[in-house]
């Protein structure tokens, strides 16, 4: 059975991250999301809120589960048998900085990266854009699933109104 890790913070998860996990899904036996679980990040949501997105918006992936993981990513691929780490690429910038920590990481285990291009349509997609555009007011509901959409809309209110009261 081959597995690979697809890793990320995933903080909202979006419709491109799906994307890149359900063709790796294709590719390998077994795909492990990885989340990044950090106490010291500031994150819009928490561990456990980003670890339940991601199996609510991979649970039609038979092949695909979902864990979080700190420290190492190569030690989280050795603990998981992993042989491949699967990346998703919207363009040059994302493997100019990808490519030096997928060579970081074959030294350090052997693990190989595998590079997806993001299809067009989403290849201006990220967590971090799409937070900022909807705490302005814009229209995110295309790069996200319904339920993630919801939840962010949610949090972004609590926040104001956290704010407001301050």
């Amino acid at each position: 059975m081959t597995r690979a890790v697809c890793p990320g913070s995933f903080d909202p998860v979006t419709l491109g991250h799906v994307d890149i996990v359900a063709r790796a899904a294709r590719l390998f036996d077994e795909v492990v999301v990885a989340v990044g679980v950090n106490a010291s990040k500031r994150r819009l949501f928490s561990d456990d809120e980003r670890l339940e997105m991601l199996a609510e918006a991979t649970a039609h992936l038979p092949n695909v589960r979902v864990a979080g993981f700190s420290g190492l990513l190569t030690d989280f691929c050795a603990e998981q048998g992993a042989a491949a780490l699967v990346k998703g690429l919207r363009g040059a910038g994302d493997l100019e900085y990808e490519l030096p920590m997928a060579r970081m990481n074959d030294h350090l285990s052997g693990v190989e990266t595998v590079f997806v291009a993001a299809r067009p349509e989403l290849t201006h997609v990220s967590s971090s854009l799409v937070k900022e555009v909807a705490s302005l007011g814009g229209d995110v509901a295309p790069f996200l699933s319904p339920a993630v959409h919801d939840r962010l809309l949610a949090r972004l209110a609590e926040r104001r109104a956290r704010a407001d009261q301050a």
